[in-house]
């Protein structure tokens, strides 16, 4: 890609320290004339910042975990010319990077970006918000909200699935009403899963590798949460078309989706 200035924008609280920024500018700094590096300070900085001045360059690149993406790329999706977007992984899961098979590590994942060719991906949105990775309601939210930030800092993605334990203990079903181009139901749930990626917690989803470029969701409704259940989900390895197993698991694709809930 020939681009001639491009903007990198860091997030120190998703864990990306001053290492990573210089692994990242070190890779970036010599092949583009002009980089400019600004980091956030608070939630929404990543989508003000990208609103504000995503047009003025050729490209963004994005250092932080999947929060830091999901509010950067609600600010490009604002603008008229949006710019090229390169994700630096440097939260604690980093999970829409890992579907699109960015590296790891910073360095070798902006050599990769440098090097690589601009792709269109698909993009959801709910509520009038753009979601890059997935939409979810029950369990898969409570998780999340439940992480205490002291084991994130310290235990990393092992916080998560401390947290998926104790919810899953606890998960309470509630009424739904789902529809799509195909499908209507109605019915109770813990948890319905709308996926655009493929990678939750750090495990790969058993979902089609094309899963981005597709223009379908992957969804996933769960009737009764389990530790069986999430062995299916997270453990298996994907290869050609997932039909799941438990009868307490629904599964299926759709480009649209009206969905209504007690929650």
């Amino acid at each position: 890609m020939d681009i001639q200035k491009a903007l990198l924008i860091h997030n120190e609280a998703a864990g990306s320290a001053m290492s990573m920024v210089g692994g990242a500018v070190s890779a970036l700094a010599p092949v583009i004339p002009e980089l400019v590096v600004m980091k956030t300070q608070a939630a929404g900085d990543g989508e003000k910042i990208c609103r504000q001045r995503g047009e003025d360059v050729d490209a963004v690149f994005i250092l932080g975990g999947d929060g830091t993406v999901h509010e950067c790329i609600n600010g490009l999706a604002q603008l008229h010319r949006p710019p090229v977007v390169g994700i630096l992984p440097g939260g604690t899961c980093n999970d829409f990077a890992r579907t699109l098979g960015i590296p790891i590590h910073v360095p070798e994942a902006a050599e990769a970006l440098i090097h690589g060719d601009a792709v269109s991906l698909d993009l959801g949105m709910a509520n009038n918000r753009i979601f890059t990775n997935f939409f979810g309601v029950g369990i898969i939210t409570e998780t999340s909200a439940n992480i205490d930030p002291l084991l994130k800092g310290s235990l990393g993605k092992l916080s998560y699935f401390i947290s998926t334990l104790q919810t899953i203990r606890a998960a309470e079903p509630f009424r739904y009403q789902l529809k799509t181009e195909s499908t209507q139901i109605e019915d109770e749930a813990v948890m319905i899963y709308v996926s655009n990626g493929r990678s939750l917690g750090t495990s790969t989803l058993p979902f089609a590798k094309d899963s981005l470029t597709d223009g379908q969701f992957d969804v996933l409704i769960i009737r009764e949460a389990g530790i069986p259940l999430l062995r299916e989900l997270l453990a298996r390895k994907p290869e050609g078309r997932w039909e799941p197993h438990n009868d307490s698991l629904k599964y299926f694709k759709a480009s649209h989706i009206h969905l209504e809930t007690e929650v």
